[in-house]
C-alpha cells in the first residue's frame, strides 16, 4: 500500500463529505459489524478468522508480528455515515483526550498481537477529543466512511472514518 500524508487523507475524506454524505446523516447511520467490511463472497480461512478475532494458538507468535496484507476492502460504504463498535488504539492526543486512533475489532490488536488485516482496521479522526477510561474499553464510533489505504508504524489500514463521534459502547 502506498504511504499517504495526513493532507492527502483529509483531502480525500473532505471530497467524500462534499459528495453527499449529509443525506445519510438525516436518516441515521448504518449500523455495521466487522464482517460487513469484508467484501461479499470472500470467505476467510480459519487462520484469518483467528487473526480477526484475536485468537492466538500456543506457540503461534514465535514467527513475529506480521500483518496479513492481501485482504480486500469494500467500497459499499464510501461516503456513508456508519456506526461500528470496537476498540481504540490511540495515535494522537489533544490536551483532553485522543483525537486520532485506529478502530480495531478486538482488544490488543496492533499492540500485543499481530494487527488484523487492513479490511479490519479503520483510521479515525474524531470531531472531539475522547477521554480514554482504559485501554480495554469498548467504544462505538459513528462517522463518514471511506475506503482509503493508510500506512502507519503499527499497521496497514484499509478504511478511514472522518467527522467521527466516539462514545462508550452500550
Amino acid at each position: 500500500m502506498a504511504r499517504i500524508t495526513r493532507r492527502h487523507l483529509m483531502a480525500g475524506t473532505a471530497a467524500l463529505l462534499a459528495a453527499g454524505a449529509g443525506g445519510a446523516r438525516a436518516s441515521g447511520p448504518l449500523l455495521l459489524d466487522w464482517a460487513d467490511l469484508v467484501p461479499r463472497g470472500e470467505g476467510q480461512s480459519m487462520d484469518e478468522l483467528r487473526t480477526v478475532l484475536g485468537i492466538v494458538e500456543h506457540g503461534e507468535l514465535s514467527t513475529g508480528f506480521d500483518q496479513e496484507r492481501d485482504a480486500s476492502v469494500t467500497t459499499e460504504y464510501n461516503g456513508k455515515r456508519v456506526s461500528l463498535p470496537g476498540f481504540m488504539v490511540p495515535l494522537d492526543y489533544s490536551g483532553s483526550g485522543v483525537t486520532t486512533f485506529l478502530l480495531v475489532p478486538y482488544v490488543g490488536a496492533c499492540i500485543h498481537v499481530p494487527p488484523p488485516p487492513p479490511n479490519q482496521i479503520i483510521y479515525v479522526e474524531a470531531v472531539e477529543p475522547y477521554e480514554v477510561v482504559g485501554f480495554f474499553e469498548a467504544i462505538t464510533v459513528t462517522g463518514t466512511m471511506a475506503t482509503t489505504a493508510v500506512a502507519t508504524d503499527l499497521a496497514e489500514i484499509g478504511y478511514v472514518m472522518a467527522d467521527a463521534e466516539v462514545e462508550p459502547y452500550e
